[in-house]
């Protein structure tokens, strides 16, 4: 964290990340893939350097290094490593901390490409997951297996059914690291760190940068763990691009002002689509009626940008995208504009279908990412299209 840390979360989103700048308010950007040494002992220096910023840039790089001191910052964490994707990041951690013999707990609420990757390329090389319902109390602590279990995760909330995982309870967890995939709630609208939880890790991509035009992916947590998940990453080779890091610490100057805006909107509209004909259920834990509503409220500051709802119309999701003018159709989020997809067919659809239904997600099932459109504009054309389904 920075000299600044006893600023306002709002305001260390502004004043953090200016390392590199040398009086610019823009971050530059270093498109440079290798520095030149000053002497013989200065090369040597440098390659065995944890993390340097002027040695070669799949090690490190200054854009890269003030966009992960920015997160570091507003996250409340000791330090951050970026990557060139969330799953870069999920990757990087992974490998770094577990080997053949490891075994894993995961939450079943959670990423279908996350799901994906520890049930291929993780099982593959010899690591075991136990997967639990992570809204269940003691479920996770009472599936690690004491000396074996490396790595709790966690999503929460989860991507697309927005259920929510008691912070608390995960953090407390004794053995295990423990990892909070963040990304739907961002540092704005939680902060895992702070409930004990050792990493926290975001597809930077969505929320954090803002405005899809970036790819990548930013873990925090203590320096010492990170230096370690540091080691491995170079290897893994799955380093940010300093162009997409500039993106990224741009969209957190202004995240702040763009979450809270949406997620205000997006209280607005799932409240409005519970009272819908043509929708048989809404998941949004800013809702009174959502199942960990009070979990949520106890431990978040913000609901989210997300809102996921299910048709009555399981074959409703492609009539609706042919009637919608201001929504478009895509699958990610965080975004200024307000997109919409079908969990079924795209964001889950690696994993087999008994696996899908198991989570909840069926045809029909949609994810809508709000952008930052006027709401009743959203909700005339979202209810004009749901309205002739």
């Amino acid at each position: 964290m920075s000299e600044n840390s006893s600023h306002n979360q709002a305001t260390r989103a502004i004043s953090s990340g200016r390392g590199a700048n040398d009086g610019g308010l823009s971050v530059p950007i270093w498109a440079t893939a290798v520095w030149e040494s000053d002497s013989a002992e200065h090369a040597y220096e440098m390659a065995h350097s944890v993390g340097p910023d002027e040695f070669y840039s799949r090690h490190g790089n200054p854009t890269m290094s003030a966009f992960a001191d920015a997160v570091a910052d507003i996250e409340g964490a000791e330090a951050a490593l970026s990557f060139a994707s969330g799953m870069g990041a999920l990757a990087s951690v992974v490998f770094a901390l577990c080997s053949t013999g490891s075994h894993i707990v995961a939450t079943t609420q959670i990423y279908g490409t996350t799901a994906t990757f520890l049930n291929g390329p993780v099982a593959r090389m010899g690591i075991e997951t136990t997967w639990v319902n992570g809204s269940e109390p003691g479920a996770m602590a009472a599936a690690v297996i004491p000396g074996r279990t490396m790595l709790v995760i966690a999503e929460t909330p989860s991507n697309p059914m927005l259920d929510i995982v008691d912070l608390d309870e995960l953090g407390a967890i004794k053995g295990p690291f423990t990892m909070v995939d963040s990304t739907l709630a961002t540092p704005f609208g939680q902060q895992p760190i702070r409930h004990g939880v050792d990493l926290v890790l975001h597809s930077a991509t969505k929320g954090i940068a803002g405005h899809n035009d970036a790819t990548l992916g930013v873990v925090s947590g203590e320096q010492e763990l990170l230096d370690d998940i540091w080691r491995y990453g170079i290897l893994h080779g799955a380093s940010a691009s300093p162009f997409d890091a500039m993106l990224a610490l741009r969209g957190i100057r202004t995240l702040d002002v763009r979450q809270q805006r949406q997620s205000d909107i997006a209280l607005d509209i799932a409240t409005r689509l519970e009272a819908h004909s043509a929708i048989e259920t809404v998941h949004y834990p800013g809702l009174p009626e959502h199942p960990q509503h009070d979990r949520a409220a106890a431990q978040m500051t913000r609901f989210g940008s997300v809102v996921s709802f299910q048709l009555k119309d399981g074959d409703g999701f492609a009539r609706l995208v042919e009637r919608l003018n201001l929504l478009r159709c895509a699958t990610s989020f965080g975004g200024p504009e307000t997109l919409i997809c079908e969990s079924w067919t795209t964001t889950h659809s690696g994993l087999d279908e008994d696996a899908r239904r198991a989570m909840g997600i069926h045809p029909g099932f949609i994810r809508m990412s709000i952008g930052l459109e006027d709401v009743d504009d959203l909700w005339d054309d979202l209810d004009g299209s749901l309205s002739a389904i």
